[in-house]
C-alpha cells in the first residue's frame, strides 16, 4: 500500500507560477516511476508529466511542454511539478500517481495508486 498527498495548489493569475508537491509513504519510493495527471470539470483525466524512478527521464504532454517541469527528491519521498506561464486552460484538479507495471504512461490505467488531488485555478 502507498499513500500520496498532494499540496501546493491554489488560485493564480494567468502568467503566474505554482509548484505542486506530492509526498509519498508506505513503499520504497525510489523504485517507482511517478506521474502527474489533471482533470478539469466535465473532462477526462489527462496526462501531464511522468518521471522515471531515478529522475533521469521525464516525459511531458504537448500541452504543457516548455512550461512545466517534473522532478523528484527520493530522499524526501516527494515528487514536484513546477508550473510556469500558467493559462486559464490549466485550471483543473492535479493528481500524482505511482506508475504501475502495465499499461501506458499516458493513460490513468497505467498507474495504481493516486493521491486525493489539489485544485489549481488560473484566472484570466
Amino acid at each position: 500500500q502507498v499513500q500520496l498527498v498532494e499540496s501546493g495548489g491554489g488560485l493564480v493569475q494567468a502568467g503566474g507560477s505554482l509548484r505542486l508537491s506530492c509526498a509519498a509513504s508506505g513503499r520504497t519510493f525510489s523504485n517507482y516511476a511517478m506521474g502527474w495527471f489533471r482533470q478539469a470539470p466535465g473532462k477526462e483525466r489527462e496526462f501531464v508529466a511522468r518521471i522515471s524512478s531515478s529522475g533521469g527521464t521525464t516525459i511531458y504532454a504537448d500541452s504543457v511542454k516548455g512550461r512545466v517541469t517534473i522532478s523528484r527528491d527520493n530522499a524526501k519521498h516527494t515528487v514536484y511539478l513546477q508550473m510556469n506561464s500558467l493559462k486559464p486552460e490549466d485550471t483543473a484538479v492535479y493528481y500524482c500517481a505511482v506508475r504501475g507495471s502495465s499499461g501506458t504512461y499516458y493513460d490513468p490505467s497505467g498507474y495504481n495508486y493516486w493521491g486525493q488531488g489539489t485544485q489549481v485555478t488560473v484566472s484570466s
